[in-house]
């Protein structure tokens, strides 16, 4: 078994987003387990603890609030038995690297749908190339690796069909300690929240399509609420201004929050087709809060139609806004089986299916 793991990511605190969490949350537990995982990634103004290697960073000029890691391995990392890459670009690189330098296995974690986010993040003119650019980097990069983990089986069998390295469905998996339906009265007051409220919280980029939700606000009998920010957040301000609904935006909150504002929610609205699992949607439910999601992506799966939210054509305010209205008149149902199933989504299963790739490439 590695007992000692080197993770290699381009995302990492303090930027909040579903990786940062997803290694922050696995590290965590790893550690709870007797063993070590550490973790290299992008300086920045975070404070590394033990076992966690900044490595100098710039800003990423094309998503902001992303750093640009060097490829470089610091020298802490010394006597790791496995690397775990959860990039495929500058990190992932040097993860890569230093695994062929120690003769050592790679895992690599498949996040992020780039070729998709090229829709978002690229200039009109170059949307088609980064598109193509990033789908033959995938394919390089993680034909490269061991083995492939993706969150959810929608994202494994989409990955299979590119590569031919071994793809096993690990979820991101969700600290189901923490993640649990909470006294929310504190919440409320301290946000000046009232009445049914529907919600999201994330980060607010463009591929998450929260414009969408902004305009079925006005469809929507309850205060629509935002945590998170982003580079939409002002443009969603803006449209959201000028609606008659009543649409909130929070600014980030704490992590502590979160389980409050989950509880908080009769509904948890996710517009983003392009998500590979959807970890904020499986916070919520665990805190048993119904998610009305996009159909695409692997929200199609992650929500379970009828039994823990319901979905609603991608783009489609409307639709959003019917969906929405369906799951809060059936909340209290959609919200016990939501608590059913919270167990299923826990991190400690993930990490035994983790266990299993990581013996499988020993």
């Amino acid at each position: 078994m590695a007992s000692h793991v080197a993770a290699f990511t381009d995302t990492y605190l303090p930027t909040l987003n579903g990786v940062t969490y997803t290694v922050r949350t696995w590290r965590e537990h790893w550690a709870k387990r007797g063993r070590r995982m550490d973790v290299v990634y992008p300086g920045s103004s975070y404070e590394p603890e033990t076992g966690e290697y900044p490595v100098p960073s710039l800003p990423f000029p094309f998503y902001d609030g992303f750093r640009v890691g060097a490829p470089h391995v610091p020298a802490g990392v010394g006597g790791a038995k496995l690397v775990h890459a959860h990039t495929p670009f500058s990190l992932g690189l040097a993860g890569l690297r230093f695994a062929r330098r120690e003769n050592l296995p790679v895992v690599a974690s498949y996040h992020t749908p780039t070729a998709e986010y090229a829709n978002y993040v690229a200039p009109e003119s170059l949307k088609e190339p980064v598109r193509r650019a990033s789908e033959r980097w995938e394919r390089a990069f993680f034909g490269r690796a061991d083995a492939v983990v993706a969150p959810s089986e929608v994202t494994a069998q989409g990955l299979r069909e590119r590569v031919e390295t071994p793809v096993e469905v690990v979820p991101n998996g969700v600290d189901t300690g923490r993640f649990r339906p909470v006294e929310t009265a504190g919440f409320r007051e301290r946000h000046g929240l009232e009445g049914p409220l529907v919600g999201y919280t994330g980060r607010h980029g463009y591929e998450k399509r929260l414009d969408v939700l902004v305009d079925a606000a006005a469809d929507i009998d309850a205060t629509v609420v935002l945590g998170g920010d982003g580079p939409a957040r002002e443009e969603l301000e803006a449209a959201a201004a000028r609606t008659d609904a009543d649409v909130r935006f929070l600014g980030m909150l704490d992590r502590a929050e979160l389980p409050a504002f989950y509880s908080a929610l009769d509904a948890f609205a996710f517009p983003s087709p392009v998500e590979t699992q959807g970890l904020v949607a499986l916070e919520a439910i665990c805190c048993g809060t119904p998610v009305v999601g996009a159909d695409a992506g692997a929200l199609a799966d992650t929500v379970e139609e009828g039994e823990t939210g319901y979905h609603f054509e991608a783009g489609n305010a409307d639709a959003l806004a019917n969906a929405v209205e369906r799951t809060l008149a059936e909340h209290e149902r959609l919200s016990e089986n939501c608590l059913d199933r919270r167990q299923e989504f826990g991190v400690d299963a993930a990490l035994d299916t983790l266990e299993d790739v990581y013996a499988s490439v020993r």
